[in-house]
């Protein structure tokens, strides 16, 4: 991966850890490029073996904590066996495999599909993603109609408020269950070994990292943003510098324990 200077210079500028660390990761806009469509994603070669020397730099405290489906997650990343949060908190799947999933039924959501399909129908630069537990609704190839959708998604939404939340993200809405983010996940993974007692870390991108990034706080925690959506103590201007950090991070690690 070739750093520009200034991206180079905010790696440089976010602080290694000087204590046993854990770390949770938000993986579109943090870890990979963003794309048009959440199938449309590059993974390249190098991503799984980075993810494997900060397991072994953790023992094992490592997270990925994503909107995306832990089904999903897997298959993209071949992250089997890996802690996971999916579906903002909704889906997670802990250290020793045990899966937890919020007990919601599709047919909760039966009305808001249905009118959800109608609106994708009527403009063919939309793409809807059924994750089951939530309903996304992607509108990067239709950003003129944002506040037309923004609009239409609440109002469709309303009879489920507050049991389930809208969410805005990078050209997406999305609705899903209210008690479940990724500040409920985060802290429930540090209740857990390997990740309770140790310095957690946060990386992400979009407005809804910022429950994780409140999890870790209350840790006495590292929050870190990535881009320009979202603000935090320390930042990195995207997945090249975060990867980049996070290569320091395994090797600053792996250093300790040889001396």
């Amino acid at each position: 991966m070739q750093l520009a200077e200034h991206e180079a210079a905010a790696v440089y500028a976010v602080p290694l850890p000087q204590q046993d660390w854990c770390l949770f990761l938000d993986v579109d806009g943090t870890l990979l490029e963003l794309a048009d469509t959440p199938g449309g994603v590059a993974v390249d070669a190098g991503l799984h073996p980075l993810l494997s020397r900060l397991r072994h730099a953790s023992r094992g405290a490592v997270a990925l904590v994503s909107g995306r489906t832990i089904e999903n997650i897997d298959q993209l990343l071949d992250t089997r066996g890996l802690p996971v949060a999916g579906l903002h908190g909704c889906e997670r799947r802990d250290a020793r495999g045990t899966l937890h999933v919020a007990p919601i039924a599709r047919e909760q959501l039966a009305d808001l599909r249905a009118g959800l399909e109608r609106l994708v129908a009527r403009h063919p630069g939309l793409l809807l993603e059924d994750k089951g537990a939530g309903i996304a609704l992607h509108f990067l190839k239709a950003r003129e109609l944002e506040h037309e959708l923004r609009a239409e998604v609440a109002l469709l939404a309303a009879p489920l408020v507050p049991k389930f939340a809208i969410l805005d993200g990078h050209a997406v809405i999305e609705v899903k269950p209210a008690a479940h983010t990724k500040d409920s996940a985060v802290t429930a993974f540090m209740e857990e070994p390997p990740f309770a007692g140790r310095m957690p870390i946060f990386i992400g991108d979009d407005q809804t990292d910022y429950g994780g990034f409140a999890a870790v706080r209350r840790h006495e925690g590292m929050a870190i943003a990535v881009g320009s959506r979202v603000k935090a103590e320390w930042w990195l201007p995207g997945p090249v510098a975060v990867r980049s950090w996070l290569d320091l991070l395994s090797e600053s690690r792996q250093g300790a324990e040889r001396s």
